[in-house]
């Protein structure tokens, strides 16, 4: 199957998500966009210790709420992809660029990080 385009629209709808998060003081630690062969799609992967502190249902009810609250609809919410801190994926990325000044605009890709393989990202946040 063909990878589909990352387009300048997406970019902006998943910078509305996280300053949307950011507004309802959700702490997101990490943020980007992720094309990965397991979906074969576009997911906009969050992971933050709040959300580490619910049941994922709870996770993703909460996110869905401040979305709402942002004036963000379930039809202009892209696919959103929740992981815990302690996923081997976000543990890697906060290890290689948490510590990095500016993330944002950054793109990554064709490389295993944790245990995932990264076709393609585009970062929002990594802290």
């Amino acid at each position: 199957m063909d990878k589909t385009a990352l387009v300048n629209f997406d970019i902006e709808r998943g910078r509305e998500v996280v300053v949307a998060l950011d507004a309802a003081e959700m702490k997101i630690a990490v943020a980007l966009w992720a094309y990965s062969p397991e979906y074969e799609d576009w997911r906009l992967v969050i992971s933050g210790r709040q959300l580490d502190s619910l049941d994922l249902r709870d996770a993703y009810r909460q996110v869905n709420d401040a979305l709402t609250s942002a004036g963000l609809t379930p039809d202009k919410t892209p696919p959103i992809l929740i992981l815990s801190m302690n996923d081997s994926f976000i543990k890697t990325l906060r290890q290689i660029f948490g510590k990095t000044r500016s993330v944002e605009g950054m793109r990554l890709g064709g490389q295993m990080i944790g245990d995932r393989f990264l076709e393609d990202a585009y970062v929002y946040r990594i802290s």
